[in-house]
């Protein structure tokens, strides 16, 4: 849908795009002077231009000791994710890497495109990481040794079984929400949230994106590597590659249907850790992937363009949800919208509808019980949408459209 087919269909949207717009180009003009801080913000633009918007949400030195953090762990990732590195390479770096990110001279050229201008300069990153305090260095050093450990073991290791699954993506996200719940304890913003809580927050996110990528992941050259669980995938192909054809999708949408329900047993753990929070900041930080996660959880069941293409929110809604979450009654609302989403998907012939079911509606208890969900602004599907508020959106469109104008001059 082009952009004049998503004003029509989606007008209430317009609004908070522009204000996406307004800010991504705020934060490009906001990068800090020093060589280093300028690199690792313009990096982080790069690599996740959706995080290095929620990034913003966050104080000055949290900001700094989680842009570190991340680009550290994306490092990371990046040899994890190179398949023309040869494992006995590959491990011992993944293993040290804690180390390293101490070390100004140490580099390792790995990765494409952005990722590797990442890994040529790394030694930018680790001077980011050696002014942070000690309190944020540690929390980084201490998740990025636990991870680096948890990749080599699955270097050599295949995803078989349920708990190999729920242990990889331990130690590439769960192990993540942890490190963020440490930086936001020694911040001094937040209590230090349970390390079952904080593990699910990533493990909601990680099974997440497993589940969209399977494609571009299945097509990775020069090999595949995939992380969809032999247990679970088994049961409707011989094959993991076999979903890619049109003659399996019916098998190919069971097993994603399978995928989907597995992950959503992390909602409610979710829900609980971001009712804690107490920083606005930081819980718009942690809100709004766990939105987008819930929101691509239901756009991918029962759809067999997972297998076709990318399937994802739309930028209309992605803006709408940045723009409106500030409470957790924001987050009840969505999850409760997504979820009957999804819900309304559900084919009861599929073999895990009964259980589909059950975590939808455990969900959705939660956030009834919460009392809150009449108080929420953001409103995922219902159009609050007036003339009144297409004509501020105009003048929001035409100032977005003459302010490069106006700055060039």
């Amino acid at each position: 849908m082009g952009m004049l087919g998503t004003v029509v269909a989606y007008p209430e949207e317009v609004y908070p795009l522009v204000k996406l717009k307004l800010a991504a180009d705020r934060i490009r003009r906001q990068i800090p002077a020093e060589p280093h801080w300028a690199f690792s913000y313009s990096m982080l633009q790069k690599v996740s231009r959706s995080f290095a918007l929620v990034i913003q949400q966050l104080g000055p030195q949290l900001r700094n000791a989680v842009c570190v953090f991340y680009l550290v762990l994306r490092a990371l990732d990046t040899v994890e994710d190179d398949t023309s590195i040869p494992s006995d390479i590959k491990v011992p770096i993944l293993q040290n890497f804690y180390r390293h990110i101490y070390d100004r001279e140490w580099h390792f050229s790995c990765g494409t495109k952005d990722y590797k201008i990442l890994m040529d300069k790394l030694h930018l990153v680790s001077t980011a990481f050696l002014e942070l305090e000690r309190s944020y260095q540690e929390a980084i050093e201490d998740i990025t040794k636990r991870m680096g450990a948890g990749m080599a073991k699955f270097i050599c290791k295949e995803v078989e079984t349920t708990d190999d699954y729920d242990e990889y993506c331990h130690y590439v996200a769960g192990l993540v929400g942890l490190g963020l719940s440490k930086l936001f304890h020694a911040s001094g913003s937040e209590e230090l949230a349970p390390d079952n809580l904080s593990n699910s927050m990533g493990l909601f996110l990680q099974k997440t994106n497993i589940i969209r990528d399977y494609l571009e992941d299945i097509n990775e050259i020069p090999k595949s590597r995939m992380f969809w669980p032999h247990q679970i995938w088994s049961k409707y192909a011989n094959k993991l590659e076999d979903f890619k054809y049109v003659e399996n999708s019916t098998k190919a949408v069971q097993c994603l249907n399978d995928l989907v329900t597995n992950a959503l047993i992390h909602a409610e753990d979710c829900l609980q850790y971001m009712s804690a929070l107490k920083d606005l900041s930081i819980f718009r930080f942690a809100a709004i992937p766990q939105i987008m996660a819930i929101g691509t959880l239901a756009l991918c069941y029962n759809n067999v363009e997972v297998f076709r293409g990318v399937v994802k929110m739309r930028r209309g809604l992605t803006a709408k949800v940045i723009d409106q979450t500030y409470s957790m009654s924001d987050v009840y609302g969505a999850f409760y919208e997504f979820s009957s989403l999804l819900k309304s998907k559900i084919d009861n012939n599929d073999p895990n509808a009964s259980l589909t079911h059950q975590r939808v509606d455990a969900i959705q208890k939660t956030c009834i019980s919460s009392g809150l969900l009449s108080k929420r602004s953001l409103h995922v599907y219902e159009s609050k949408f007036h003339y009144v508020t297409l004509l501020i959106m105009v003048v929001f469109l035409l100032v977005a459209m003459l302010i490069p104008f106006v700055l060039h001059k």
